[in-house]
């Protein structure tokens, strides 16, 4: 990448005078906040339904690292991630970055069309369930690389020029959440969406791990989904001007969550203009997959998307 593209992504990151990475999340990576957590909340049931503790989710993800690292997959590499049973695509999307690896989200584009778009890309195939996969590994895993923030942490084709996404990105934009809608922890928490999409990551992955909420269906004192819940995630943003206070305006180049109703989360911002929209703020992606198509959206201080 060119330093003067480079410099112009990072302006666009830049919000008033804090500058990316300046403005420090309470967590410095993906598997920190991991760490972290199981510390301060151990034997908290984090999800109900299949009775899993904090400390009882980071010895499956710890297993299924030192899986991954058996099979040959090896940090800073891209890994695709596989759609599995319930809750063990979010365990192995942790042990993904816990190894210190990236996560792609193919979205139904073919394995083949990916290679051809992008090095070091790596396939799973498990024999079995992959509780059974694990099973006779050590919950014990030293990393070999410990990411960084400005790390990639996501390589999404939801967008088919591919957008990549920092452990940096994930965080600032959980944080904005939790602020904006003041998720505190022990909250019961529910969400329904699709498996495979930064609104999945970043909604129904992290944020509740990230606030210690309890995940069950029953009882639930908040909820994110598409329509029906306390909040609703909404991705027509030519309509932004129409969102009440419980929608949850998306956009994916600003890594999922833009704003809550029409005012913008923390750290981010944006302006609605003829035909589409400019952005700023530390939750813009680290830029599109080509070079090409990030010429032409990043300005010297911000992004512009068209509708």
């Amino acid at each position: 990448m060119k330093s003067s593209l480079k410099s112009r992504i990072y302006n666009a990151q830049c919000i008033g005078n804090v500058e990316p990475i300046e403005y420090m999340t309470p967590y410095p990576s993906m598997r920190s906040l991991m760490k972290g957590q199981t510390i301060k909340f151990s034997n908290q049931v984090i999800n109900e339904r299949f009775n899993i503790t904090n400390f009882g989710f980071y010895s499956l993800v710890q297993q299924t690292s030192n899986w991954l690292e058996s099979i040959g997959i090896k940090p800073r590499q891209r890994v695709i991630l596989p759609e599995l049973a319930d809750h063990q695509s979010e365990i192995l999307l942790f042990s993904i970055w816990n190894l210190g690896a990236s996560a792609v989200l193919s979205h139904n584009l073919h394995i083949d069309k990916i290679k051809k778009r992008c090095k070091n890309i790596q396939t799973l195939k498990l024999k079995a369930d992959l509780f059974k996969e694990i099973e006779s590994f050590s919950d014990n895993f030293e990393p070999k690389y410990k990411p960084l923030l400005s790390d990639e942490a996501v390589l999404t084709f939801e967008k088919e020029p591919g957008i990549k996404l920092s452990h940096y990105n994930l965080l600032v934009n959980v944080s904005g959440v939790q602020k904006a809608i003041k998720l505190k922890s022990r909250t019961r928490f529910h969400s329904n969406l699709k498996f495979g999409s930064a609104c999945w990551i970043i909604f129904q992955v992290i944020l509740p791990f990230y606030c210690g909420c309890i995940k069950g269906k029953s009882k639930s004192d908040v909820t994110i989904g598409l329509s029906g819940n306390g909040y609703n995630i909404r991705h027509d943003l030519k309509n932004i001007e129409e969102f009440s206070e419980n929608d949850i305006g998306v956009c994916l180049e600003n890594t999922a969550a833009l704003c809550i109703g029409e005012k913008p989360i923390h750290l981010s911002d944006y302006e609605v203009i003829k035909k589409g929209i400019t952005l700023k703020g530390h939750s813009i992606m680290m830029g599109y997959l080509e070079d090409k198509i990030n010429e032409k959206v990043f300005n010297e201080d911000n992004l512009t998307i068209l509708f």
